[in-house]
């Protein structure tokens, strides 16, 4: 294979793992405010496995490759970038493109590589990290004081909520699904298996039905009833996928007016440009130093090589993960 070509990793139609494939393409060149990075690791999120499932395909326009976050080495800028140069160890949110030997990615989008941290580590940062900072951290206004209570507490989101909530002063809850999972995560949280305890009574008795100001939600539908019963007055419902459904039957509007609640939720692939660029600037700022501090350092479940995308793939669908999934790219 030429310097010119790479490897890159395709859907070759909606289904499970065996459609993922590889083909060799030209290297991408960066436009003018990109920096081309030599991909070492990429991590496997949610919206990856949706993608591939035909759920949640790219915008118009953007690549169909998969892969939202890369980490490696700048190999080439455009014109107008300043802030990175060739060889420079970075990671980004990429709009697409991660499952692959080199990928371009938004200036606006790359941060330096936290000191301390390696490439598999790295990789495990944007998609979640920015994820969490958009969502609990500014749409929520979580602060310091508050309680957090996070659904999915063993997800790569899920372990990044937990982390920074405790960086950050916040007291959090977190359902998970195991007694396994609880263990797991039981030194970041007071976690609850949902599937043998009601969390809405063990979080009223735990906090003598003060209830929790703020709540990150992946479940949906399922959990709303519960979810509005739990927030104190001013709380903040946010809403970032509904895997246990899209439409809720039945809302008390009384409860939301009579505690002033706010129901909100996001994706990132919506964003422009610019919410990401300003997203990307609060992490430098917020969460850069506590990572370089060794704090909130990415809970990774497994690592895989770059040939074996299907295995990575499937340790996500099976759900047992606790944290993030990370492919490793030879060069």
């Amino acid at each position: 294979m030429s310097q010119a070509t790479m490897q890159q990793i395709i859907i070759t139609e909606p289904g499970g793992v065996e459609k993922l494939a590889y083909e060799s393409v030209a290297i991408p060149q960066p436009k003018a405010d990109e920096v081309l990075v030599q991909v070492h690791a990429f991590g496997i999120n949610r919206p990856d496995i949706l993608q591939r499932q035909g759920l949640y395909p790219m915008p118009k326009g953007v690549t169909p490759v998969p892969g939202l976050e890369v980490a490696g080495i700048v190999s080439a800028v455009g014109s107008e970038v300043t802030q990175f140069q060739v060889g420079d160890q970075v990671c980004g949110l990429t709009n697409g493109g991660g499952y692959a030997q080199y990928c371009v990615v938004p200036q606006s989008q790359t941060l330096a590589i936290p000191q301390g941290l390696n490439f598999v580590q790295a990789a495990a940062i944007p998609e979640t990290f920015f994820t969490v900072w958009a969502n609990v951290f500014e749409m929520g206004q979580a602060k310091a004081g508050e309680t957090l209570l996070v659904h999915g507490g063993t997800s790569g989101i899920g372990t990044t909520a937990l982390m920074l909530a405790k960086a950050l002063g916040l007291n959090t809850f977190a359902t998970v699904g195991s007694d396994e999972k609880v263990h797991a995560i039981s030194h970041l949280t007071t976690a609850i298996n949902y599937k043998t305890q009601n969390f809405e009574d063990v979080i009223q008795a735990a906090t003598d039905k003060a209830g929790v100001d703020v709540i990150l939600d992946i479940v949906g539908a399922p959990y709303l009833e519960q979810n509005l019963n739990l927030l104190r007055r001013d709380g903040r419902l946010v809403y970032i996928a509904f895997l246990g459904g899209a439409k809720a039957k039945e809302v008390k509007l009384g409860q939301i007016m009579m505690k002033r609640l706010t129901i909100t939720g996001s994706t990132m692939r919506a964003r422009t440009t610019q919410e990401k660029a300003s997203i990307t600037q609060g992490l430098k700022t917020q969460v850069w130093p506590l990572l370089e501090q060794g704090q909130c350092i990415p809970m990774i479940y497994k690592t895989f090589n770059f040939e074996q995308i299907q295995d990575a793939h499937a340790a996500l669908d099976t759900g047992e993960h606790v944290g993030k999934v990370v492919v490793e790219v030879k060069h």
